[in-house]
């Protein structure tokens, strides 16, 4: 009797032209759910190309065939490129492809550039949101430019069919400033092999010149000054003066080192991890201290909880989807420094409440795979294509 026919992948003869200003060559927290998000679309049978900036040594390999599209260095932030057009090479190749869909994960002008190319073509177009790009320019005394990028922002996702953002707070965020109707939610996954209270190494931490019993603050992100590093250093320095004991480990890399190393005395700087080195790391810490509110969902907040640790958060997009606060962490307002210094206190003089809450914390990230979070896009993928047939 000949064996049954193999079944169809479930995505096959989707193809998915993606945009994105940095699939590669800088590592942050998007580009690496961009890159989970094609492998998953690649292993489903989808034909997946990635238009985006290609430099000679990219921060990691890239998930699937990428096209160059022509770029700068982004002037004072050098390690970021800023996509200039959608060359004619480019356009011949997507014209090849023929993509039944265009994913856009960033308004910048090779963005815009594919909006436009799909909707004179009638292709459905969906845009993924990362950042608060619009709050950025008050971490540059620019604040008076936030009005003004919202508009560009609002027009550019209102071209598009719909959107994704990563938390419910994102959601309601984007719909109340009118990005667009149709926003649903492509929240991230953790990896638990990664991130887990097993990982904690108290070697590694006597190492570094920590005493077992001494209590950790820690930093997790890109060296920036829009991940709220003043107002952390602030707090650090609002406990030390309370003398309130504690040590300070900061995991990551990034242009403003030089100004945090100078304004946070006696920090421990680890650098960049990955793999296996971020997950002990993070786990070696006592309580994550995350100021930012930037980020629209957060990773390192939920790589944090994975590893059974309290949170203290800004109570912004992302975290607030993240944390409950009294529960798995604190939500403070943002900028209390007053405020961060009491929650992050609380931690540290009560051990007890500490890991109740990290507990609370690791539980709730065993919520978040990514393979059931990734279908979510590829669902939207499809509701789209049939919208417009």
């Amino acid at each position: 009797m000949p064996e049954p026919a193999p079944l169809a992948a479930p995505l096959a003869g989707l193809r998915v032209a993606l945009f994105s200003g940095n699939y590669n060559y800088v590592r942050d927290g998007a580009n690496q759910a961009l890159n989970r998000l094609v492998g998953f679309l690649l292993r489903q049978g989808a034909d997946v190309r990635t238009y985006s900036p290609v430099v000679e040594n990219p921060a990691f390999e890239a998930t699937g065939p990428m096209v160059n599209v022509p770029s700068v260095p982004i002037p004072g932030r050098s390690e970021y490129r800023f996509p200039l057009a959608l060359s004619s090479a480019a356009r011949a190749d997507l014209a090849a492809f023929e993509p039944r869909v265009v994913h856009v994960a960033s308004p910048d002008i090779v963005g815009h550039r594919a909006v436009s190319w799909a909707r004179d073509r009638g292709v459905p177009v969906l845009a993924s949101v990362h950042t608060r790009f619009e709050t950025y320019p008050r971490y540059y005394n620019m604040a008076f430019m936030e009005p003004v990028i919202e508009a560009g922002l609002r027009r550019f996702y209102n071209r598009c069919d719909a959107l994704v953002a990563p938390s419910e707070s994102m959601v309601r965020v984007l719909k109340d400033q009118g990005m667009n109707d149709d926003v649903s939610l492509w929240t991230r996954g953790v990896d638990r092999t990664i991130f887990h209270p097993d990982k904690r190494d108290p070697a590694w931490r006597r190492s570094l010149g920590i005493a077992d019993e001494e209590v950790v603050v820690g930093f997790l992100g890109r060296l920036v000054m829009e991940k709220g590093l003043d107002i952390f250093a602030a707090t650090m320095k609002a406990l030390r003066a309370r003398g309130i004991a504690h040590r300070v480990l900061v995991i990551g890399e990034g242009p403003a080192r030089g100004w945090f190393e100078d304004n946070l005395s006696g920090g421990i700087f680890v650098g960049h991890q990955s793999g296996a080195d971020l997950g002990r790391a993070v786990a070696s810490m006592d309580v994550l201290f995350n100021p930012s509110i930037t980020e629209t969902f957060g990773n390192v907040t939920l790589e944090v909880m994975a590893c059974g640790l309290p949170v203290v958060a800004a109570a912004a997009t992302g975290s607030e989807s993240l944390v409950s606060d009294g529960v798995s962490g604190r939500l403070v307002e943002p900028g209390d420094v007053a405020g961060f210094a009491d929650a992050i206190e609380s931690y540290l003089a009560n051990p007890a409440l500490a890991r109740a809450h990290g507990d609370a914390g690791a539980a709730r990230a065993g919520e978040f795979g990514w393979d059931r979070i990734n279908q979510a896009v590829a669902d939207a993928y499809l509701r789209l294509i049939a919208q417009k047939t």
